[in-house]
């Protein structure tokens, strides 16, 4: 049995991260801004009222989670507002800013002594934070964000290695969750795939880009 953080936990790729992990005897610590009914259901530690994009809420729930030890921490929590270059609202870019791309850094920041040697961090991140694949331009604030969001895996993996954490940068695949309006894949085969890229992250393959399904991502 190991020991998961999991933020954003409340719905979609959280919830499921959870429920999956719970199912296969894992413990969960579940952090969210707000709980639901299903994330209640579920045999997990919830932390209620975990806002990643805002520094007093994370400096809180570092006290509230002071000397726990945690095998892996799963930075889900993430924000997507579409735009193009007639409706860019720039507050909605400091929003995906602040939770997308600092929000993991907040975790590290604040929680990287709760893991032990060999422990793992991960960001789930996006394929739309890749420059090599966009193609279609737009989604400025979101593919900023999520750009931001590698640079900081990056990063991590390279100064936590003397501590031995490896460090995974994962797209979920196009997941149907409300945040894409149901469009991909179903949920339960994105969670599984990152299961499976997160129980392969080691300090070799530490701070890559890799899709769910195991195929390595351009930056």
């Amino acid at each position: 049995m190991h020991t998961y953080l999991v933020t954003g936990a409340n719905r979609g790729i959280g919830l499921e991260l959870c429920r999956q992990l719970v199912e296969r005897g894992d413990e969960v610590f579940a952090a969210c801004r707000a709980t639901s009914p299903e994330l209640e259901a579920l045999d997990v530690t919830v932390f209620e009222g975990v806002d990643v994009g805002d520094d007093d809420s994370m400096n809180k729930f570092s006290l509230e989670v002071d000397g726990m030890d945690m095998d892996v921490i799963i930075n889900n929590a993430g924000v997507l507002y579409s735009d193009n270059l007639d409706s860019i609202d720039m507050d909605q870019v400091r929003s995906q800013v602040e939770i997308n791309t600092m929000g993991p850094l907040r975790v590290a920041t604040l929680l990287r002594e709760n893991l032990d040697s060999g422990g793992k961090f991960v960001i789930v991140s996006s394929l739309m934070g890749s420059m090599s694949d966009n193609g279609s331009g737009g989604h400025y604030g979101y593919r900023l964000s999520k750009a931001g969001a590698n640079a900081v895996g990056v990063s991590l993996a390279r100064d936590l290695a003397a501590k031995e954490i490896s460090v995974g940068i994962f797209h979920p695949g196009m997941v149907a969750t409300a945040m894409t309006g149901g469009r991909g894949i179903s949920v339960e085969e994105s969670v599984k795939g990152l299961l499976e890229r997160i129980g392969e992250l080691n300090l070799e393959n530490s701070g890559t880009f890799l899709h769910q399904n195991g195929e390595s991502l351009g930056w």
